[in-house]
């Protein structure tokens, strides 16, 4: 199993996929927060036939590191962007597509900012952060929080993220919760994330960030709102938005929309 090291943490990632349309410039697949490598169960399969893959675990997730929440800057925004430079230089990658969720959305926008692999994003239900942006309330991020180690406390956690179709699908919820279990971060790492998400301001570094971006929203979003979504785009030069029936997890949802939207403006992007 591959690891690259930042300063000292080892950060874990898979690799997968044929890379057909373009081996130099894999897609790469960030989390949000709290979340393990699973969350991309839904998308894998669609990218791995046309592009290389990579996975990292974000630190504190799955078989990556687990610094101290207590240090400083030890998960920040910019600390996980400075993961995600150690990543791609291991795997030797010239270029990168980055996909992000959430979290994994503010990771990417820091690392175009920051580092110069990168040559497309997806942002998905992410923020800019900033004044415009809506704030996470301390209630939500408490209903967020999940004790990995509590199957009821994991299915509590989605409520405010999934629909209740998805809810009301016992097998899919025992299979996620399993996920998680083996995956995600603990209590106090969550909470660390979702800090960070909280101090991230990208709003008026957006227009440093020429590179082609798709922004995709469930327009129903309680955490993020489909609105933050729509005002990343705007402030994004090659920004694009589109919005999806649904919440949170709208990507696992309507997966197969989702997809088709990410193959088609990966793909078109590739050929240009």
């Amino acid at each position: 199993m591959p690891h690259a090291d930042n300063d000292g943490v080892s950060i874990h990632y898979e690799v997968g996929g044929d890379g057909a349309v373009e081996s130099d410039a894999p897609v790469v697949l960030l989390a949000d927060a709290g979340y393990g490598p699973w969350q991309w169960g839904w998308q894998y399969s669609a990218l791995a036939g046309p592009f290389e893959v990579v996975i990292p675990s974000t630190r504190g997730t799955g078989d990556s590191d687990t610094p101290d929440p207590d240090a400083a800057d030890s998960y920040s925004i910019e600390t996980m962007a400075a993961d995600l430079e150690a990543v791609l230089a291991d795997y030797g990658a010239r270029k990168a597509h980055l996909v992000g969720a959430g979290m994994g959305g503010m990771v990417a926008l820091r690392y175009a900012l920051d580092f110069s692999r990168a040559r497309t994003l997806t942002l998905l239900g992410t923020s800019p952060g900033g004044p415009r942006a809506t704030p996470v309330a301390d209630g939500l991020r408490e209903r967020l929080r999940a004790d990995p180690d509590d199957a009821g406390s994991l299915r509590r956690s989605l409520e405010p993220v999934a629909s209740a179709e998805l809810l009301e699908t016992e097998d899919l919820v025992e299979r996620i919760a399993a996920w998680r279990r083996d995956e995600d971060a603990s209590e106090t790492v969550q909470l660390a994330h979702f800090d960070a998400m909280a101090e991230f301001d990208a709003s008026d570094s957006l227009y440093e960030i020429t590179i082609p971006a798709l922004v995709c929203h469930g327009a129903d979003d309680r955490v993020i709102p489909a609105e933050d979504g729509r005002l990343l785009a705007d402030g994004l030069p090659k920004g694009e938005f589109e919005a999806f029936p649904g919440e949170r997890l709208f990507y696992v949802e309507r997966s197969k929309a989702v997809n088709d939207s990410l193959v088609g403006f990966l793909t078109d992007r590739t050929e240009e």
